[in-house]
C-alpha cells in the first residue's frame, strides 16, 4: 500500500496550459518566456497550440517543479493544471 502511495507522487507530471477567451496571444507567450525562460520562438510555438488546439503541454518534469509552475501560471491568470505523464 504504502508502496503504490509513493509512485503516485514520482514524475515525470506534465503541466498544461488550456485557452481562455481573455489573455491576448502575444501576452501568454512572454508569460511562457517569463516563467519557463524559453525562448520567443518556443514560447510562440505553444501559444499557438494552446490558441489553435484548445490546449498544449507546456512542460514535463518532476511533480514538486510543475506545482509550481501552475501555481505561477494562475498568478498570471492562465488556466493551467497538471497530470501524471504516462
Amino acid at each position: 500500500k504504502e508502496e503504490k502511495e509513493s509512485t503516485a507522487t514520482d514524475g515525470p507530471w506534465n503541466v498544461i496550459v488550456f485557452d481562455d477567451p481573455v489573455n491576448l496571444m502575444e501576452y501568454v507567450t512572454k508569460v511562457f518566456q517569463k516563467v519557463f525562460g524559453y525562448p520567443r520562438a518556443k514560447a510562440e510555438v505553444l501559444m499557438l497550440e494552446v490558441h489553435q488546439l484548445g490546449k498544449s503541454l507546456v512542460w514535463t518534469g518532476d511533480r514538486e517543479r510543475g506545482e509550481l509552475y501552475v501555481q505561477q501560471l494562475h498568478g498570471y491568470q492562465l488556466h493551467a493544471s497538471m497530470e501524471k505523464a504516462e
